[in-house]
């Protein structure tokens, strides 16, 4: 998507605008650099300091981060998702896998209840290309795999709050998951999946659920009950 020079009359605003589009829109995507200053300078057809202003804002929301001597980077693509991401970054990994359990159990049970043949059929193609991640040894491509899978479990609970909620925490998500899995993909840190994706094809909610919520605990290094 090409980016067009903005009217005189709120030009800022018009920048930051333009510049939130090319991130919700996917063009350009998380972990991706945006345009250098300049770039973006001759691209819109306005003064240096004006994009400067536009993106400090979009960093100050969250959605971008500026690394001095790198560039400017896309984190998040809403502003929930960057206070998610600033918030949680840190968080206990015990906590992090109750709501994970509590987000994905209950999006499980709902699509156990509520699943489409087309979803089963997203299901089973998703679960196979992690299932052939896994098979790489490719840690990241797991990782990426794995999310995209839990994504579409999701999405076929056709509950569009639960699913905004999941997409805005999923890129931090994501990173919890790198951290479970860590840079070596080991046997024994491998979950199958499959018997998720059969409860939620036979509609058998209270199966799909209890699945569901306990993948994020078998993630813990330590698994063991807080406290215990």
């Amino acid at each position: 998507m090409a980016l067009s020079s903005p009217r005189r009359s709120g030009l800022s605003d018009q920048v930051i605008a333009q510049l939130r589009n090319q991130i919700t829109s996917g063009e350009w995507p998380v972990g991706s650099r945006i345009p250098t200053e300049p770039e973006l300078v001759e691209q819109l057809g306005v003064a240096r300091n004006t994009v400067r202003e536009a993106v400090r804002a979009l960093a100050h929301n969250g959605l971008l981060d500026i690394r001095q001597g790198s560039g400017t980077y896309v984190v998040a693509t809403s502003e929930l998702a960057g206070v998610m991401h600033r918030r949680f970054a840190g968080a206990d990994p015990r906590h992090v896998a109750e709501v994970r359990s509590t987000l994905e159990s209950t999006a499980a049970r709902l699509a156990a209840q509520r699943r489409t043949e087309r979803d089963v059929q997203q299901l089973d193609t998703l679960l196979a290309r992690r299932e052939e991640a896994w098979a790489t040894g490719d840690a990241e491509l797991f990782v990426s795999a794995d999310s995209t899978f839990h994504l579409a479990v999701v999405a076929a609970s056709h509950n569009e709050v639960l699913g905004e909620l999941y997409a805005d925490l999923g890129h931090l998500l994501r990173d919890w998951l790198r951290e479970d899995v860590g840079r070596e993909l080991r046997p024994e840190h491998h979950m199958d999946h499959a018997r998720l994706v059969e409860a939620i094809r036979a509609g058998d909610a209270q199966t799909a659920a209890a699945e569901a919520a306990g993948y994020p605990f078998m993630c813990l290094r330590d698994p063991r009950p807080a406290g215990g």
